[in-house]
């Protein structure tokens, strides 16, 4: 009786199997590491694999490097609040954050934290804009602003602005957003643009000019074509090599031969994007 016992307890496994250790088993501090390697939309996937990964994704020295290099720059420039948890202010950030006046926008693309500007035509100096004659502001949902100015018909076409902003190092590309044709509201539906006042864009190209503080310049021409969509024309390219610091730049589109008036154009904004966005912005014009 005893034999036969002694027998089929030896099958028996004296303990369990080791159990192998799991993504939850690392420390927080090694989670954050590997986090920090990952984009801003893939660290925000990851908080939802466990705990130690949804703790991790919170850490502020993890935001911190998404953050790019002007941020505090840009709290004191955009936003009026207290100290927040980087991933907090990071968020807020990817809005529209207005300044100036409301007359500039400025935001952080969410997968990759690079900053974009946006300037109303308000904020520009445009020659004639007061006379209600040759220039008027027009309500429109189409643009970021909720106002664009129309041009009706004028010899002598000039816009004028200039910018003071710290950007992160690298370079960018800059944009007048124009359209020839006067958005009005939807109807049933549908865009209306009415492109009846459309003329003298043909007969002489726009003429296009940057040029920074640090010496850059750039000038581009073309005819205005496009009638009844928006469009962006690139004005040109600056480079920004000098961190937390300021760069000043004046821009403007210019079209001033008296020989023939030139109308039905509408002047939403200018656009600063980083280059890498180039394409991708060409293709949503």
């Amino acid at each position: 009786m005893g034999t036969g016992f002694s027998f089929f307890s030896r099958d028996i496994p004296s303990s369990s199997p080791p159990i192998k250790p799991g993504l939850g088993d690392l420390p927080e501090s090694c989670v954050s590491s590997i986090l920090m390697s990952l984009d801003p939309l893939e660290i925000c996937k990851s908080a939802q694999i466990n705990k130690a990964f949804r703790a991790a994704s919170l850490a502020d020295f993890v935001w911190e490097s998404k953050l790019p290099s002007n941020y505090k720059f840009l709290v004191d420039k955009v936003l009026d609040l207290e100290s927040l948890p980087k991933k907090e202010l990071y968020a807020k950030l990817c809005q529209p954050n207005r300044f100036d006046g409301g007359t500039k926008e400025a935001w952080l693309d969410k997968s990759c934290g690079q900053v974009f500007l946006a300037i109303s035509s308000k904020a520009l100096r445009i020659t004639g804009i007061d006379d209600r004659r040759y220039w008027s502001h027009i309500s429109t949902e189409e643009s970021r602003f909720h106002t664009v100015a129309y041009l009706k018909k004028f010899w002598w076409v000039e816009a004028l602005g200039e910018l003071e902003f710290e950007f992160p190092p690298g370079s960018y590309n800059l944009y007048f957003r124009l359209q020839l044709g006067k958005t009005c509201t939807k109807r049933f539906g549908r865009r209306v643009c009415t492109v009846d006042q459309v003329h003298g864009w043909h007969i002489k190209p726009v003429r296009f000019q940057l040029s920074t503080s640090e010496g850059q310049h750039a000038v581009s021409e073309c005819y205005l074509h496009e009638v009844g969509s928006w469009v962006h024309y690139h004005v040109g390219d600056f480079v920004v090599n000098k961190p937390n610091m300021p760069i000043k730049i004046n821009f403007s589109m210019v079209q001033i031969d008296c020989t023939h008036t030139k109308g039905g154009l509408c002047l939403d904004s200018v656009l600063i994007t980083p280059s890498k966005f180039r394409e991708k912005l060409i293709k949503c014009t």
